[in-house]
């Protein structure tokens, strides 16, 4: 049941011919790094290392090595989607801007395709059953400077930018190709940090594009009609934060950070729901002991429901996480509860990073 449905969930861009879909590459809205899932994804003010090229590219320039590398792999609905992440930043320009690459794989693999089950004659042969993947890919690449007066102060602003490549293949039913841009700032002023990111800020599209000889005999047969070729866009979101950080003593250190993510494609079930834009928090925590070893938490996905009995109650994800980080090595746990606090739908994340010290 569980397949069937990632499997449908797959399919809804071959379904779906609107030009502006309010769920548009949701691919692109999971995150990466298990630190931001521990944190519930309120990282955009405290990016500040190579996965900040996806969270807030700004913050790839408060790197604390020259160049780094990250790994990561986490698994949904019972193992059945796998979700990958790897990327690449370094220093340049006299270590006074950053450049990043980045690719990103969500897909559901050996999905069976019984199109081909009963031949021309009319009878049920499985060895004419194949299997085929549904599976959404991005490449970011992306720059991010300093200003003199962060340079200069340690206080300031940085800012960056992304460049998304996105392509997404159903099998040999279809696939697309997509292309988007994100904008990000930090800006630094002592222990507070605050942020800003645009998403999609020239809308991001897909065009689609479908194999007709997929489809045919079996819509045909069924009394739909053949899919035909088509954009899908993806609307801008923009992302508001504010971080701080607190020593407690010599050893121990405190973050705390507010994110409001706005979307624009109209209601939303989240906390605060308009026309046309809604407002999405998540709150964020990290303890730290001497920047070794890290313990995190946070919430978001928060949301009203409705039960079958018409009472209603505030929902919301709740997130724990752990990193250790061992001179050059670090690596990052997160446990987060996807179905909401009431369920037991738990994904479990890892990540590595690898820094490389600087000269």
């Amino acid at each position: 049941m569980i397949k069937r449905i990632a499997t449908f969930i797959f399919f809804i861009p071959i379904i779906t011919f609107a030009q502006v879909r309010k769920y548009s590459n949701e691919f692109l809205q999971i995150g990466v790094g298990a630190r931001a899932f521990g944190m519930g994804g309120s990282v955009v003010a405290s990016a500040n290392d190579v996965n900040a090229a996806y969270w807030n590219p700004a913050g790839l320039v408060n790197m604390e090595s020259e160049r780094q590398v990250s790994l990561m792999h986490s698994a949904y609905f019972a193992g059945i989607a796998k979700y990958d992440y790897a990327g690449f930043a370094t220093f340049v320009a006299d270590n006074t801007a950053v450049i990043s690459a980045s690719i990103i794989r969500f897909g559901v693999d050996d999905i069976p395709d019984t199109s081909e089950l009963i031949d021309a004659a009319g009878n049920i042969n499985y060895d004419r059953v194949k299997s085929f993947s549904a599976a959404d890919y991005a490449a970011i690449f992306s720059y991010a400077r300093k200003t003199q007066k962060l340079i200069a102060e340690g206080n300031g602003l940085s800012y960056g930018a992304n460049v998304k490549i996105v392509h997404r293949t159903v099998g040999q039913y279809g696939k697309s190709w997509g292309f988007g841009i994100d904008v990000g700032a930090q800006y630094k002023i002592n222990n507070l940090t605050l942020a800003a990111v645009g998403r999609d800020i020239t809308t991001t599209f897909n065009a689609w594009s479908f194999n007709p000889d997929k489809f045919s005999s079996i819509y045909s047969a069924t009394g739909n009609s053949t899919p035909l070729n088509s954009n899908e866009i993806t609307l801008p979101r923009f992302i508001l934060g504010a971080a701080y950080y607190n020593t407690i003593g010599q050893n121990f250190g405190l973050s705390t950070e507010a994110n409001f993510n706005l979307t624009t494609d109209g209601r939303r079930n989240v906390l605060l729901s308009a026309n046309p834009i809604s407002i999405d928090p998540t709150l964020g925590i990290e303890a730290n002991y001497k920047k070794i070893i890290f313990i995190r938490s946070g919430i978001n996905n928060i949301q009203n429901i409705t039960d079958f009995n018409g009472s209603k109650s505030l929902e919301f994800q709740p997130n724990v996480g752990l990193g250790i980080k061992i001179k050059t090595f670090s690596i990052d746990y997160a446990l987060t509860n996807v179905g909401g606090q009431s369920s037991a739908v738990y994904s479990n994340v890892f990540s590595i990073r690898l820094d490389f010290l600087k000269n």
